[in-house]
């Protein structure tokens, strides 16, 4: 479900320069990398890669989104962590398409516990709301 253009409380704004071969920055100058494909796909991963860069995101929304369930079901998250892998790959269709893993380590809740919070935690994220249907997303606890 999109949001209303009422309803927006912040917008980000990135440039990319020469896409995956390039430079890419914020226009508030918060950020401003280099960025080369990795080895794997030819490049020379001198520098982060859009993979990396969404992989980040991904994990410190999740990461938040755990906190806000992890408040209303009264659950201690203390010393959690989020780890996104974000896979590329052919689609099968000529194109290239993309699928993550979210692990999630949550040492002071029980297993059921952790994985309730997770599939809660997938609901509110907008990343998850994002890619849901889109992209493969596995949710698990380590």
């Amino acid at each position: 479900m999109s949001i209303q253009s009422i309803d927006v409380k912040y917008t980000a704004v990135a440039t990319a320069e020469n896409g995956r071969d390039g430079r890419v920055a914020s226009d508030d100058g918060q950020l401003d990398f280099v960025v080369n494909p990795p080895k794997e796909l030819g490049g020379s991963g001198a520098g982060t890669n859009p993979e990396q860069l969404f992989a980040a995101g991904y994990s410190a929304c999740f990461q938040s989104a755990l906190g806000v369930v992890a408040r209303k079901e009264k659950a201690d998250i203390s010393g959690s962590t989020v780890t996104a892998r974000v896979s590329v790959g052919a689609n099968g269709e000529g194109g290239f398409g993309l699928k993550v893993a979210l692990e999630a380590h949550i040492p002071n809740v029980d297993e059921a516990t952790a994985k309730d919070l997770l599939e809660k935690a997938h609901q509110v994220c907008p990343y998850s709301n994002a890619t849901r249907g889109n992209i493969e997303v596995g949710l698990d606890v380590v």
